[in-house]
């Protein structure tokens, strides 16, 4: 028997056979490792092979930097061809298409050109800023889609939806000083219009609000509002002339009837008498607004024949208001319809819309004439409505009825009472029987 630790001495021929099978055994590994690093290879190869293939694809399938018919814009574009014969031809023409006469636009533009005009580039030129407010003035005037917007003026839509409401933007702020909070002065003139006009002393405004209605959007449903449409709330204070005083804009169409006035930064001035305002002045405004001290309002209940005269007047100084939204929406019909645009780019649109109408009515005699407002026939007795209302079944759906008749503060109920009895005695007017 072998003893522990005693060595084994192979013959050398089996040392040898063994050290060739263990070479043979290595050469085979070596080979595998390199037959499989040639699939890995391969497979790599193939791999980047189709994804330059993916590439080249997706570069072939690109479109166009710009359609060729668009590219032509400068020489056959509404702004090159239309607008440029009717400016020399057609002066009615060319208000009507854009709202305004063209040296009103040359003004405009003079105003908002710094604000939207964008640099070339070496890819392409950038659209001038005549075009953008061109394209932007058509849009507020008609609401028309940006599909035609495209086709007249060889814009691309695209490009139109960035646009606009970046123009709005410079429109509203090129022309806020027309549409500001009035000074001790302004409401000084302003009151003596509602005296003198529209027989309603101490009023220094006709406060209304109306919904806009827009497409819903797809993360919300706060702008559902009491009649099943989607939209916002265009909040305004108007003066005795058809001028927005003020407006507020973008709050959500599912908001409360009172609660949309009562957040306002109007009714906060209003409160604390921060807006200078003449002693013992009024707003005056419909049902959908709680009756305050220096906010009145029709009587709701089976009126007594006093209070059916308080009533009477009341409306004929509010109508102002009614009038001055239905100018706005025929004169810029993009609000008319639901605006499929987001609420943020909406409100820049309808603050450009309210700051036009103002610079318009403030600067042209022919912005609103007699026929376009209601006129009240008081031989007969009868209102005459508007042009406005004749081309408008329904402009802008009002605010609902509000929910505090009855918390009314006694002292409001006090003034509203002496002016029921002010217009019946030393404030009457001899045709307000007639028209109850």
């Amino acid at each position: 028997m072998l003893k522990a630790n005693t060595p084994i001495h192979m013959p050398f021929y089996s040392m040898l056979s063994l050290s060739v099978s263990s070479n043979k055994a290595m050469d085979n590994q070596t080979a595998i490792r390199m037959e499989l690093n040639k699939i890995i290879l391969l497979l790599a190869m193939q791999c980047i092979q189709k994804l330059i293939s993916a590439r080249q694809k997706k570069k072939r399938k690109r479109k166009i930097w710009v359609r060729d018919w668009i590219s032509r814009r400068q020489d056959l574009g509404a702004s090159a061809q239309l607008l440029t014969e009717m400016r020399v031809e057609d002066a009615a023409g060319y208000k009507n298409h854009l709202r305004m006469l063209p040296h009103q636009f040359d003004f405009l533009l003079s105003q908002v050109e710094s604000a939207i005009q964008k640099q070339d580039t070496h890819m392409r030129n950038a659209i001038p800023a005549k075009v953008k407010l061109e394209v932007t003035l058509r849009y507020l005037a008609t609401g028309d889609s940006l599909h035609t917007l495209e086709a007249l003026y060889r814009v691309g839509r695209s490009t139109i939806s960035i646009f606009l409401p970046e123009v709005c933007e410079a429109i509203y702020s090129a022309l806020k000083d027309y549409i500001r909070i009035p000074s001790r002065e302004d409401w000084i003139r302003i009151e003596h219009g509602f005296r003198t006009k529209w027989n309603f002393p101490g009023c220094v405004g006709a406060l209304d609000g109306k919904h806009i209605n827009i497409f819903a959007p797809d993360d919300t449903s706060d702008y559902y509002n009491y009649k099943g449409a989607n939209s916002i709330i265009l909040l305004a204070l108007v003066d005795d002339d058809y001028c927005f005083s003020y407006i507020n804009v973008g709050t959500n169409g599912r908001a409360s009837d009172g609660g949309v006035y009562q957040k306002s930064n109007l009714a906060q001035a209003m409160e604390n008498n921060t807006l200078n305002l003449p002693d013992q002045s009024v707003i005056v405004a419909d049902a959908a607004f709680p009756l305050k001290t220096y906010l009145m309002k029709p009587y709701q209940t089976t009126p007594t024949r006093r209070e059916k005269i308080f009533n009477y007047r009341l409306s004929r100084a509010r109508r102002i208001v009614e009038n001055a939204f239905g100018i706005l929406v025929t004169r810029f019909r993009v609000l008319i319809n639901a605006i499929d645009m987001t609420p943020k780019k909406i409100d820049p649109i309808t603050l450009a819309a309210c700051a036009l109408h103002n610079w318009l009515r403030k600067t042209s005699d022919m912005y609103i004439t007699q026929r376009c407002v209601d006129f009240e026939d008081i031989q007969q007795g009868v209102l005459i409505p508007g042009a406005w209302r004749a081309q408008m079944r329904q402009v802008l759906e009002g605010l609902p009825p509000t929910r505090y008749n009855n918390h009314a503060s006694r002292r409001a109920e006090a003034i509203r009472n002496t002016y029921a009895q002010l217009f019946e005695t030393t404030e009457a007017v001899p045709w307000q029987g007639h028209m109850i």
